[in-house]
């Protein structure tokens, strides 16, 4: 088993009694720009995508499904304002675990630490893979990039989503689906 769910097993095993466990409806939001991340998101069922809203658009910069981990990095870690939206696109059951029964796991033990360290070094790497992502012009290219890190994607989110995920139409990604 890959170190970042290892460590999310024995963290949310270790949280068990602190998670709180949440359910919200689509649309209702889990967070809003200039809000504080104060939580870690883990979801149990469902789906959760993370958007920042510009003047011009709104686009989505990660989606969650069942089985994993989604939250505002950046606001997380530094205590600084959000940039982005959380949103359920669909009614999801999560666990809600807080930033300081968070940390008071990743301190108990040398183990925990290395653990929350190779779960950094995994989040760094999507992020880089995004960043490919975003700067490859092809659309095919990118629909194949990612469709090899998550082939069960279309299962879980509604095309929409993923068209803007991929920055392109959903017209666009529906041609390049059938061909």
């Amino acid at each position: 088993m890959p170190a970042a769910e290892l460590f999310m097993e024995r963290l949310l095993g270790s949280l068990h009694s602190k998670a709180v466990p949440k359910v919200l409806n689509k649309g209702e939001f889990l967070l809003r720009a200039g809000e504080i991340e104060r939580n870690l998101y883990y979801i149990e069922s469902g789906a959760v995508r993370a958007f920042y809203l510009s003047e011009f658009e709104e686009q989505t910069i990660r989606l969650g499904y069942e089985g994993s981990i989604i939250n505002s990095l950046a606001s997380f870690l530094k205590g600084t304002p959000s940039e982005f939206y959380l949103e359920p696109i669909r009614k999801t059951k999560l666990l809600v675990i807080s930033k300081e029964s968070f940390f008071e796991v990743v301190e108990e033990s040398e183990e925990s630490r290395q653990q929350y360290s190779r779960l950094l070094e995994l989040l760094i790497t999507q992020l880089i893979e995004r960043e490919i992502d975003l700067l490859t012009t092809s659309p095919i290219e990118r629909l194949n990039r990612v469709l090899l890190r998550s082939p069960h994607l279309f299962r879980h989110i509604p095309l929409k989503y993923i068209a803007s995920y991929l920055r392109m139409k959903p017209e666009t990604l529906s041609r390049i689906r059938k061909s």
